[in-house]
């Protein structure tokens, strides 16, 4: 066997970037790396960046530190490689070097070259990390405290979800001293790991999945797909770890103290964090409350394994022949939406007379209909009188029109809605008054504590993680001296089901309610060519002006993407916009985009693509 080789690797070509600063090392002497595993993180005054390995081997040695600044060609380290690993490494870095874009005057040596012998090459030798193994990258989580730590903060933050990290990264920014306490062993909170972001990466496959058997109408047909499940697993936790790893790189970044434990007030100016090795106390100056929700649980369901919450059904343990999704609200039918399309007979359960509850009706109606198609059964207006866990699955007990009086599933997932966790924190002892699990706020984001700030869900609905960030900024600020408040004239709400539901600002259902005069546009998407040629032609789009094509006061769209649509019309809600502003607003045909402007057409009595509608006040 041929012995092993040295290979010096180097800062590749950066492009327009010059002197950029190593902000983090990922291995250590002694690591395994394979080829194409991240060796340090760089960072220039835009961006950050991960170097990959040119080839598998044992890293030998450093020759670089955190807080070094680096130029194209600088050694990053040694590593002892095949000598068919070292030929392969130096021949893609050469051919590299040889590319007319990448080869400037007096360019450096290729990135990957064989060393020089050990006592020849600089190195800054760093002890191996006992705290992972070999080769391994560090894991994703914050710094425990240790027992008895005690802690003063200029914020404290409670809570590493969207609101509470983009809350603690802000004040940061502002330069204040921040302590950040999350329950969990990551940053991100339920919408990175078991919530959010999760389902989409889900919500995508399923997607793709309804595309390729719509696409047999078009003369395109594919063979039933093959899931297999830990792969698509390892996607769905692959792309949670990638967002995770970037907030710990964030918060060392920006010097946030990160501390795990569950944290409880013990005055206004004071919380314990307890964690499994040891409690930290946190004295502060202001507080900033971002500790999120829970999936509310239904009284008389049995503790069973089978029968799941949002969070257990993301961890996509099984795909059951049965399942039965309890809840017609948007979590509920978009992970019924993943399991229909990944094979499951789902069944959904709304004790409502209609999914999507608060909606307007034409909006929830394509998607009410897609469903049927695809899952076994939708009973509304029904109530689930019973679930029993038997030996062989689970047994449902209803009662409502159409639906059976008993039947079986594999599993059940319950979905049945949110509530805040402002009980779990003893806010008591902090003087914060607390509604229904919710601490109450001002525009500021102050509760009845002016020091105390709260955000996200735990500040009452809509519980939608991009309202949280945004109000985490407002907070932030408002601690700095900085006049903000939370004033949005709109907060988009998208249910990411097939096809996609989007609205902002007024709906038309509340309008009749208020009895708030308006004039409905609707553009539908049968007389959209892109929708026509993505065969999706089951949307619309529907503007609310005031009488006679005046402001926009709200928004809904019922399609493919319409969650990516919306932002124009919460755009032309915060900025006033009328009618024709939105039909002078050129969009590009053929688009999905499209139908906005041609619903704008419509209000404003400018339209060409349809035949102009008798103008009516509602």
């Amino acid at each position: 066997m041929a012995a092993p080789e040295r290979l010096l690797v180097r800062v590749p070509p950066l492009g327009d970037f010059e002197d950029v600063e190593v902000i983090e090392i990922l291995v250590a002497p002694g690591d395994r790396v394979t080829a194409e595993q991240s060796l340090i993180t760089l960072e220039s005054d835009k961006a950050s960046m991960e170097i990959p390995s040119p080839a598998a081997g044992t890293v030998v040695e450093l020759s670089v530190s955190e807080g070094a600044r680096v130029s194209e060609g600088a050694p990053i380290l040694v590593l002892e490689v095949s000598p068919a690993a070292a030929r392969g490494a130096q021949a893609v870095a050469a051919q590299r070097s040889a590319e007319p874009a990448a080869a400037p005057r007096d360019a450096a040596p290729p990135a990957a070259e064989r060393a020089r012998p050990a006592e020849e090459a600089p190195a800054e030798r760093r002890a191996p990390s006992p705290e992972r193994p070999a080769g391994a990258r560090p894991a994703p989580r914050p710094v425990a405290p240790s027992a008895g730590e005690r802690l003063r903060a200029d914020v404290l933050v409670l809570g590493a979800g969207p609101g509470g990290y983009t809350a603690a990264f802000r004040a940061a920014d502002l330069g204040r001293g921040v302590v950040l306490v999350e329950r969990e062993p990551v940053l991100g909170g339920v919408c990175l790991h078991v919530g959010c972001i999760p389902s989409k990466a889900l919500l995508h496959v399923a997607a793709v999945v309804r595309e390729t058997e719509e696409l047999a109408g078009a003369g395109v047909a594919f063979g039933a797909p093959r899931i297999e499940l830990p792969r698509l697993r390892a996607h769905k936790q692959a792309v949670v770890k990638r967002l995770a790893d970037g907030l710990v790189t964030l918060a060392r970044q920006r010097k946030v103290h990160v501390v795990q434990g569950a944290a409880r007030f013990e005055s206004a100016n004071r919380v314990r964090v307890e964690a499994p090795g040891g409690a930290t106390t946190v004295d502060f100056d202001h507080a900033i409350v971002a500790v999120g929700s829970r999936p509310i649980a239904l009284p008389g369901i049995p503790d069973d394994p089978r029968i799941w919450t949002s969070t257990d059904a993301l961890d996509l343990e099984a795909v059951p022949e049965r399942l039965l999704v309890v809840g017609g609200g948007v979590i509920g039918l978009e992970l019924a939406t993943v399991f229909a399309a990944l094979g499951s007979r789902v069944s959904i359960v709304e004790l409502l007379p209609e999914l999507l509850t608060g909606v307007d009706a034409d909006l929830v109606r394509p998607v009410r209909a897609a469903l049927e198609a695809r899952c076994e059964a939708i009973w509304r207006g029904t109530r689930l009188l019973e679930l029993r866990a038997e030996r062989d699955g689970l047994r449902a007990r209803f009662e409502g029109q159409g639906a059976p009086a008993e039947a079986a599933f594999d599993r059940a997932l319950i979905a049945v809605g949110r509530t805040g966790r402002a009980d779990e924190i003893a806010a008591e002892r902090a003087g914060l008054r607390v509604e229904r699990g919710y601490l109450t706020v001002d525009a500021k984001q102050r509760t009845s504590q002016p020091h105390i700030f709260a955000i996200g869900d735990v500040s009452g609905p809509p519980l939608l993680a991009h309202r949280a960030m945004h109000q985490g900024k407002v907070a932030a600020e408002v601690i700095a001296g900085l006049p903000a408040e939370f004033d949005a004239a709109a907060v988009p709400n998208v249910a990411y089901t097939d096809p996609e539901v989007a609205w902002a600002g007024l709906l038309e259902a509340e309008a009749r309610e208020k009895g708030i005069a308006y004039e409905k546009a609707v553009f539908p998407w049968s007389a959209s060519g892109r929708a026509l040629g993505l065969r999706r032609p089951d949307g619309h789009t529907k503007l609310l002006f005031e009488p006679g094509g005046g402001r926009l006061l709200g928004a809904g769209i019922v399609g493919a993407h319409a969650g990516d649509l919306i932002v124009e019309t919460v755009l032309a809600l915060e900025l006033g916009a009328d009618a024709t502003d939105i039909a002078l607003t050129i969009h590009p045909h053929p688009t999905l985009s499209e139908t906005i402007g041609l619903a704008a057409e419509v209000g404003a009595g400018t339209a060409t693509d349809l035949l102009p509608p008798r103008r009516r006040s509602q």
